[in-house]
C-alpha cells in the first residue's frame, strides 16, 4: 500500500466514515459474544498447539542472552484500561537506556514508535520479530480478555498523541494480535496509514470481516510481510 493511498495526518484527516447505526446494531450483544468465543476457543487451541514451540523459543532466549525471557509492557486496553502486555524479549536487557542515550535513534522511535534495523534486537530477538513469533505470549492475553485475536494493535500511552483527535475511538474497542493493518503492510506502511486502517476496522467491523482478517493476518505472518 502506497503513502499516496491515504490523507496525511490531521489535517484534512483520515478517509474514515462515520459509524452508521445499522453497523452499530449489528456490534451489539450477538457480535461481542460471538467476537469473545471465538477469542477464547482459538487462543486456546493455539496455545495448546504451540506450547512445544513455545518452550524451544523460551530456551533460545533465555540461552542466547542475559535477562527475562518474556518482556512485559504496559500498554492501552478497552476504555484506555492499562493491561501488561506480553512478548517474548527480543532485545538486550539495557534497550530503553541505550534509546535514551542515543538521540538518533530516539528521533527514529519516536516517528513510528519502531526502529528498522534497530541495533538493541538481538539475533535471536530478529528472528522472532521477522517471524512474529515474538508476538506468541499474547495469546494469554487474549485468553486474559486484555485483547482479541483481531483488533487495532495496543499502544503505549505517548502513541495517543499520534492518533490526535481518534484516540478516543481507537479506545473503544480491544487491542488484537492481528487486523486491517497487518495485512496492509503493517511496518511498510506510515503511522498516519496505521491509523487510517484502525479507524477503518472500527467503524466497518463484523464477525465476518473478523473471520476474514483472522485468514489473512495467519497468511501474512507464514509469508513475514512487513515484519521487523
Amino acid at each position: 500500500m502506497s503513502s499516496s493511498a491515504w490523507s496525511p495526518f490531521e489535517p484534512p484527516g483520515y478517509p474514515v466514515a462515520a459509524p452508521s447505526d445499522g453497523l452499530n446494531h449489528a456490534r451489539g450483544v450477538g457480535y461481542e459474544a460471538s467476537k469473545r468465543t471465538i477469542d477464547v476457543i482459538g487462543a486456546a487451541v493455539l496455545l495448546t498447539i504451540a506450547f512445544p514451540l513455545l518452550a524451544v523459543l523460551a530456551t533460545c532466549v533465555r540461552l542466547t542472552s542475559p535477562g527475562p525471557i518474556v518482556f512485559s509492557q504496559k500498554r492501552l486496553g478497552r476504555s484506555g484500561r492499562r493491561f501488561s502486555c506480553f512478548k517474548f524479549r527480543t532485545m538486550v536487557v539495557d534497550a530503553e537506556a541505550r534509546l535514551r542515550g542515543c538521540d538518533e535513534l530516539a528521533a527514529r522511535f519516536d516517528e513510528n514508535y519502531k526502529i528498522k534495523d534497530d541495533p538493541r534486537v538481538t539475533p535471536v530477538g530478529a528472528v522472532l520479530r521477522r517471524t512474529s513469533l515474538d508476538e506468541l505470549p499474547q495469546l494469554w492475553n487474549v485468553l486474559k480478555g486484555d485483547m482479541s485475536l483481531i483488533g487495532p494493535r495496543p499502544i503505549v500511552e505517548p502513541e495517543r498523541g499520534k492518533y490526535g483527535s481518534y484516540a478516543d475511538r481507537l479506545l473503544t474497542v480491544k487491542p488484537g494480535l492481528g487486523g486491517l493493518w497487518q495485512v496492509n503492510g503493517r511496518s511498510d506502511t506510515t503511522y498516519a496509514e496505521r491509523v487510517a486502517m484502525d479507524m477503518l476496522y472500527i467503524d466497518s467491523r463484523t464477525f465476518r470481516l473478523d473471520l476474514t482478517l483472522l485468514a489473512r493476518t495467519a497468511l501474512v505472518v507464514l509469508r513475514g510481510r512487513g515484519a521487523y
